[in-house]
């Protein structure tokens, strides 16, 4: 049976819109098998598959580093493959909903338990939402899966041994290889025997060639915008447009020591916020820290020049510029001034010098080449 997955491929390589890629071939030959293999599984929808158990497919996990093709690929596989009951979204956005389905079980009497989930029996909430899971999507394609949370953390195990059980398919991409994902976590080893499930239930596949198509764009456009005029307001939102691609902005929420961070303009790993929200607010460094380590692309929006009267904003903004510099992030900036004339005098100002140093480092070539 001929691929329609390695036709769409082809396709966009004759188009110009791909370039070849053999960084890309071993990741799209899973999902090719992957392809073929759900096509040939018996639909529970047919007769002869009326009476069967529910069947899990063997999965494909894409790992590497950002911007080598793996949504691409991913994409790419969601759109051709010809399945019935399929979703796509992002980890992060899936585990929101799978702990409001976790707190509506536990907090409902029968008769809600009955109305949200057709059923209402037992303490154990981890059954009823993968039977809701399962009877929506049999096929998973999650983008960005990363493991940050040590609520996320404590029920994945069981979370997806229910799913499988219950004939669901994983595909999921991920800058991290599977041993890596909770690296250094709280009970670590309370998630290890997910780490094993997933290896056994995927294949897992790097996709790690040395053309980051992200940067190319980057690069193309460059990182650092300003004045904040209406022209360079039009270069940041269509910069923006072309890493989300065709991504919503689904949203994220960070929790910090029990506090909540919503950041209403962000999708897997890229967020969008303007400086208020960010330094404006009584954020501190643990909050830095947090908004670093879950996105590897961040615009910054509205960057104003500041003044004596507005230390407090400067000095935020140093701790943020810091928490991105160690994690490596990447950062576009819309400013009204270049980073040495964002703080120029004022108390901080002989340490904002290291700050504009920094932002000056963060928006070089070989800054945005490094993983």
């Amino acid at each position: 049976m001929a691929s329609a997955l390695q036709a769409a491929y082809d396709a966009r390589l004759a188009a110009g819109d791909l370039r070849p890629d053999p960084a890309q071939a071993a990741g799209l030959a899973a999902l090719i098998r992957l392809e073929g293999d759900l096509a040939a599984a018996p639909s529970v929808g047919r007769l002869k598959g009326l009476f069967r158990k529910p069947y899990s497919q063997r999965g494909v996990y894409l790992w590497g580093p950002v911007g080598r093709g793996k949504s691409m690929l991913m994409d790419l596989f969601f759109e051709v493959v010809v399945f019935d009951k399929k979703r796509r979204t992002h980890f992060h956005v899936f585990m929101g909903e799978i702990h409001r389905m976790i707190g509506e079980w536990r907090a409902g009497d029968p008769a809600a338990r009955r109305a949200r989930f057709g059923q209402h029996k037992g303490d154990d909430p981890i059954p009823p939402v993968a039977d809701l899971v399962a009877a929506e999507a049999r096929l998973l394609c999650f983008d960005e899966f990363q493991v940050t949370d040590i609520a996320d953390a404590m029920i994945l195990g069981r979370l997806f041994e229910a799913l499988f059980a219950r004939g669901v398919t994983l595909v999921a991409t991920s800058n991290r290889q599977p041993d890596q994902l909770y690296k250094d976590g709280i009970n670590r080893q309370l998630f290890l025997p997910f780490i094993d499930l997933l290896k056994a239930r995927l294949d897992i596949v790097s996709v790690a060639g040395g053309h980051d198509y992200r940067l190319d764009r980057l690069r193309a456009a460059g990182t650092w915008f300003s004045p904040a005029d209406p022209d360079n307001q039009r270069q940041f939102d269509a910069l923006w447009r072309a890493l989300l691609g065709a991504e919503d902005e689904s949203g994220a929420t960070l929790e910090v020591l029990g506090r909540k961070i919503h950041l209403p303009h962000a999708s897997g790993g890229l967020v969008r916020a303007s400086f208020a929200s960010l330094c404006s607010v009584a954020l501190g460094p643990n909050d830095y820290v947090a908004l670093a380590e879950h996105f590897h692309t961040v615009f910054l929006e509205d960057a104003p020049r500041l003044t004596a009267n507005r230390r407090e904003e400067a000095r935020r903004l140093v701790i943020l510029i810091d928490a991105l510099y160690e994690a490596h992030a990447r950062l576009i900036v819309l400013a009204e001034g270049q980073p040495a004339q964002l703080y120029p005098s004022g108390d901080g100002a002989f340490e904002f010098e290291r700050t504009a140093s920094r932002l000056e480092e963060m928006r070089s070539a070989d800054w945005l080449a490094e993983d």
